[in-house]
């Protein structure tokens, strides 16, 4: 069993993620501190790509920022090695399969493990695939964390009953980004997720107030923030980490009491 858990043992969780490396990795380093100080309970590090198909233009830009700026897989790794050391909450990884297909499963999973990674979000990679990739992570006790959209439908029980570490619910059709409004029904999604995980589901895709937080962390076990991170990262570059750990912590406040 991964570390993945503790994430969710002290009430909802609240998820976070950065694109390492914007706008350079000590940078990403100083604003995940500042995270976890504002009461992050999990952190998805984003792994550069330079073709990210689950993202909106906000991440996508985050992206190409950062590989501009150099940003490798080993400058992550490293990055993530030094950041294990410092902090107690699980870190996740969330790239795009050609990233480990090119380094090699069995390489880039052992080199995760010795970062303290406990999970890889993996959004193009195909329900019906993830064995192929889990079948190695297993060896490092690395979770591959499945996703389930509003299309999947008849298939979530499928999804849900040998998910691991935790259960991604994305909100809505199409790409992340913030959403001033979350139409999907998903509550239904969540209770058919719950008939047959045996891991706590969250909530991501567009969530970024602190009254869509509470609203939605009273659905599921947690919610999942993204670009609305990455916005702050942008505005505010290298003077980000104190904006993000106000903006993380006005979140985490907001569901403490569901």
């Amino acid at each position: 069993m991964s570390k993945i858990a503790d994430a969710f043992k002290n009430g909802k969780a609240f998820i976070g993620f950065v694109t390492a490396g914007d706008p350079d990795l000590e940078t990403s380093e100083k604003i995940m501190l500042a995270m976890v100080k504002a009461g992050c309970d999990l952190i998805e590090i984003g792994i550069p790509f330079s073709d990210p198909i689950a993202e909106g233009p906000v991440i996508q830009e985050a992206n190409i920022r950062s590989l501009s700026g150099g940003t490798t897989t080993d400058g992550v790794f490293k990055l993530t090695e030094k950041l294990s050391s410092l902090v107690d909450i699980p870190l996740v990884y969330m790239t795009y399969l050609n990233v480990l297909f090119k380094y090699g499963y069995e390489r880039f999973l052992s080199r995760a493990k010795e970062c303290g990674i406990s999970g890889v979000i993996i959004p193009d990679l195909p329900y019906e695939e993830k064995d192929e990739l889990q079948c190695v992570a297993d060896t490092y006790d690395i979770d591959v964390i499945s996703l389930v959209a509003p299309t999947s439908e008849n298939r979530i029980k499928k999804i849900a009953s040998d998910a691991r570490g935790f259960i991604y619910e994305v909100s809505s059709l199409g790409v992340t980004g913030v959403r001033s409004e979350i139409k999907t029904d998903l509550e239904s999604i969540t209770n058919a997720v719950k008939e047959t995980a045996k891991v706590p589901a969250a909530i991501g895709f567009g969530i970024n107030t602190p009254e869509q937080a509470k609203k939605y962390a009273a659905i599921a076990d947690g919610i999942i923030v993204g670009s609305a991170i990455v916005r702050i990262v942008e505005k505010y570059g290298k003077n980000a980490p104190d904006k993000v750990y106000e903006y993380v912590k006005s979140m985490k406040d907001a569901i403490a009491s569901v």
